[in-house]
């Protein structure tokens, strides 16, 4: 590794969900080779020199400790991880990502492999306007002018269109788009654990459900029969007090809220435990509740196994918790994925954590906040 330097890449895609791909390239490149400095406009043009569906193009800046060949083989590396291999004989055709070493600092390299200032720069429009907009007053090493006169320069009339859409340096900042995000999740599902840790890393206010201290829940898995009323009316009113004082101002200084449950599972859980005539009652009760409360621009329902939920809830070792039945947990999944069902209008996911260990495996919750990447860039 060596002192950190400036650096300027040239991203493209026409393959595929482009918008995307760009994205999920820029959280790759700050993985692996530097911090992002700063981000261009994303502009879109026909492909150039073959017939191809139409490019989307973005020029960054960043920080990087990687000499020059480290730097392109790490970026090499990236495309080939996005489905693109190069060949001596690559020419010109579609691909899904295309990164390009556009400048390094104000070096000058000559090599068979690389070619630093890129030789065809000043030829191209859809590198030189968005390498404008984050480095207009950048000197080139070599043609002895800054990017803006070699643009105006340019003799590249091609179509060139700045789009609407918004990159993100890193998923700190595209988290921050968030207003409100709810992760329910069956007993034992881990929602709360993997709320904690999105809210540490992203800076998020934590709003947790508290129930630990309910008189009704032991007594209610010992009698549901007898106790599920009181239980389901109780944590009704409970969740509706401190839902609507732990949603209805943000914290100025947390860029979005994550809450481990969302208030409507009242609903699912009461339509198991109680009879037809008390849930009748409850209805009425929770759908003028309902009507109040925020809610949330993405609902993700975390599933698991029966058998990998009775293994977490054993593992927690809540004494009160240890006699509940499978059918039971297999009768509050189904009502969850009713629910989902039955509100197509909501921003829902379910993500199957059966064979993911996010809290242990750094590879498990990176998959799970990528997922998450899509659905916020849709937002």
């Amino acid at each position: 590794m060596g002192q950190k330097q400036k650096a300027y890449l040239s991203l493209g895609s026409n393959m595929g969900d482009r918008y995307l791909t760009l994205q999920k390239a820029i959280f790759r490149i700050q993985q692996k080779a530097g911090d992002i400095l700063a981000l261009s406009a994303v502009y879109e043009n026909p492909a150039v020199g073959f017939e191809g569906e139409d490019f989307l193009n973005v020029c960054i800046a960043i920080n990087t400790e990687l000499l020059p060949m480290e730097l392109l083989k790490t970026l090499l590396q990236i495309e080939r991880n996005f489905g693109r291999e190069r060949s001596a004989q690559d020419g010109y055709h579609s691909r899904t990502l295309d990164i390009d070493i556009i400048l390094y600092g104000n070096e000058v390299i000559h090599t068979p492999e690389l070619d630093i200032p890129h030789p065809r720069m000043d030829s191209r429009n859809f590198v030189l306007k968005p390498l404008a907009d984050i480095a207009p007053q950048y000197y080139h090493p070599v043609h002895k002018k800054d990017i803006r006169n070699l643009l105006q320069q340019c003799k590249d009339r091609s179509k060139l269109e700045k789009t609407k859409l918004q990159l993100f340096k890193n998923r700190l900042a595209l988290f921050s788009k968030l207003q409100f995000i709810s992760i329910e999740g069956n007993i034992g599902a881990g929602k709360t654990t993997l709320c904690k840790m999105i809210a540490e890393d992203f800076n998020a206010k934590l709003v947790l459900e508290r129930f630990a201290d309910n008189p009704f829940l032991p007594k209610f898995y010992d009698d549901q029969a007898r106790y599920a009323f009181p239980l389901e009316m109780s944590f009704l009113a409970d969740r509706y007090q401190q839902f609507t004082d732990d949603t209805s101002q943000f914290d100025l200084f947390k860029s979005f809220m994550v809450s481990d449950y969302d208030i409507f599972k009242s609903l699912i859980f009461a339509n198991i435990t109680l009879q037809k005539e008390e849930f009748n009652l409850y209805r009425k009760v929770f759908n003028f509740m309902y009507k109040e409360v925020r809610k949330p621009q993405i609902y993700l329902y975390l599933y698991q196994n029966t058998e990998r939920l009775l293994a977490n809830i054993k593992k927690r070792g809540r004494d009160y918790e240890q006699n509940i039945d499978a059918a039971y947990l297999e009768k509050i999944n189904k009502g969850y994925l009713d629910f989902i069902k039955g509100h197509p209008n909501q921003n829902s996911m379910i993500l199957d954590l059966s064979d993911l260990d996010f809290v242990n495996k750094k590879s498990d919750y990176e998959s799970i906040l990528e997922q998450l990447d899509e659905r916020i860039l849709l937002l």
